[in-house]
């Protein structure tokens, strides 16, 4: 992911082709780890390729992702079982404890 970020931030500045010593420049210059053979696939993956038209495409197929769809269902039984829960529970007395409302320790009386 910090290797297709970096070659992003490469296009976003002006570098419409970024080069592996590009986005490893990028990468050094924040004190990140660089994989030489990781950068070089990204770089050989996007090569010539328009990067709005990869963003484009990766959109489309994140759409038709059922991901959301299953993450949902947990999460709405989750909050179902939520105030079942808080009704079985025994409610415990609440302790007053000593009013503050006199900030100012009885100077202003």
């Amino acid at each position: 992911m910090k290797y297709l970020s970096a070659y992003l931030l490469c296009v976003l500045g002006g570098n419409a082709t970024p080069s592996a010593s590009d986005v490893t420049k990028v990468l050094a210059s924040v004190g990140a780890v660089t994989d030489a053979a990781r950068v070089e696939a990204v770089v050989a993956q996007l090569a010539g390729k328009d990067i709005n038209a990869v963003i484009a495409a990766g959109r489309g197929k994140i759409g038709s992702a059922p991901a959301a769809a299953a993450a949902a269902a947990p999460v709405a039984a989750a909050a179902a079982a939520a105030p079942a829960a808080a009704a079985a529970a025994p409610k415990k007395e609440e302790k007053k404890e000593e009013s503050d409302d006199d900030m100012g320790m009885g100077l202003f009386d």
